[in-house]
């Protein structure tokens, strides 16, 4: 976004920044205190860090990862990922490909099913281009069907890639057996307009944390996965062939039953995890294996938060309650309330441990219960839960150079 012109819309920038390019202001070293609150910022460096960990990580252990852009959809995130190795990137809905495709990406893994007759029209369109791989998800025959009729109506001028989609019991999407699974895979390899592309599932939705039952809830999950494949492997072809799953709780959970499976040079297993490029101090905090306060063993690899909120002090009606000025509209709320961790004077610091609670948000306030009072005017800085729906809440996004400088060295642009 460097040529682009920054404008009111773009909310929490300060008043300077207002009809110059992205380039313009960042050549001035602009500073977070300049921001208006409430504001999310971004941390460079730990962003770095996590990003070259999962990388490493991921190398070691012979696995690809196509991280799910839906969590940012910013293509200056994206690109970190894909420099660092990332074969692709996943997206939710078709709506979100077109976004991927216009700003450049060329690998893009739908972790869904794609059946609406007008999206599949486009992407019969952009088929054309032969270096554009697409791969989606069926779950179901009628699901096939629904492609089968779109693509040839639309003219696909290739079959388009489909990994069969393997569910749960109690869990989202996917074919709820094996046999339902092999019988969705057998219709798929018998389509013109489309090809038998592998496995693929999401473990998350069958476990909320760590506990025994969860894990092994998971595991159960992943090991009927690798069961589908191997029962459809004599239906593929020749190409390339995707095992899929792991979002950002269980991924490595996936990899030690993955571990035990045959690997052949065609087949892919493939990572989907997305929010760790930011990872949180809420929900993936208590999740992640590599939470960077997490227990295990020394050498565990660890993510670092690079996400917080800043919000500022504008009324204290009562003793023990103050009113800051960020809301439901600017911060997530929906995998734990933000967690007050510092404050004050403003945003330039010096910063002062907070012993608070945040217990309630409207649109455009949130109730802090400290211990101590807190000046009108003081800034909250707060640690934030579940990336996905923070990024939904801004147009731009600072980032400072590190947790230890309040320097603004790039702009994140997001396109949901």
């Amino acid at each position: 976004m460097d040529d682009e012109i920054l404008t009111p819309a773009d909310k929490g920038l300060p008043a300077r920044a207002i009809g110059l390019t992205a380039a313009a202001f960042l050549s001035t070293r602009p500073r977070l205190s300049e921001f208006w609150t409430p504001l999310i910022a971004l941390d460079d460096a730990a962003m770095t860090a996590n990003v070259d960990t999962m990388a490493r990580w991921c190398a070691e252990r012979g696995l690809e990862i196509m991280p799910h852009g839906k969590t940012t959809m910013a293509p200056a995130l994206w690109k970190r990922q894909t420099d660092a190795g990332a074969a692709g990137i996943t997206l939710a809905t078709m709506g979100q490909v077109r976004t991927g495709r216009s700003l450049g990406l060329d690998s893009i893994m739908l972790a869904n099913a794609a059946i609406d007759p007008r999206s599949l029209a486009w992407l019969a369109g952009e088929l054309n281009d032969p270096g554009f791989r697409f791969v989606c998800w069926a779950d179901s025959v009628a699901t096939v069907e629904a492609m089968e009729q779109g693509l040839q109506t639309a003219g696909a001028p290739r079959p388009v890639d489909v990994c069969v989609e393997l569910g749960a019991a109690g869990g989202r999407t996917g074919a709820r057996s094996l046999d339902e699974g092999v019988a969705v895979a057998r219709r798929i390899a018998d389509s013109a307009e489309l090809r038998l592309a592998g496995v693929a599932g999401y473990e998350g939705s069958l476990a909320h944390d760590r506990m025994p039952a969860g894990i092994a809830a998971v595991r159960s999950y992943l090991e009927a996965q690798l069961e589908l494949h191997t029962a459809i492997t004599p239906l593929y072809d020749d190409g390339e062939v995707f095992v899929t799953a792991g979002g950002s709780a269980y991924f490595d959970v996936v990899a030690e039953v993955w571990a035990g499976a045959a690997r052949e040079g065609r087949t892919r297993f493939t990572l989907r995890s997305g929010a760790y490029i930011v990872h949180d101090d809420g929900f993936y905090r208590g999740i992640s294996p590599f939470d960077e306060g997490g227990s295990g063993a020394q050498d565990t690899p660890r993510f670092v938060n690079a996400m917080h909120g800043f919000a500022r002090v504008v009324s204290s009606p009562e003793p023990g309650l103050a009113l800051v000025d960020g809301g439901k509209r600017d911060l997530p709320y929906d995998e734990g309330l933000p967690i007050p961790r510092a404050w004050a004077p403003d945003a330039a610091g010096p910063w002062h441990p907070l012993a608070a609670e945040l217990t309630a948000m409207n649109d455009q306030h949130s109730y802090v219960r400290p211990e101590q009072a807190l000046p009108i005017g003081a800034v909250v800085r707060l640690g934030l839960s579940h990336p996905c729906t923070a990024f939904d809440k801004w147009r731009v996004l600072p980032v400072i150079e590190s947790a230890d400088s309040d320097v603004v060295v790039d702009l994140v642009r997001t396109y949901f």
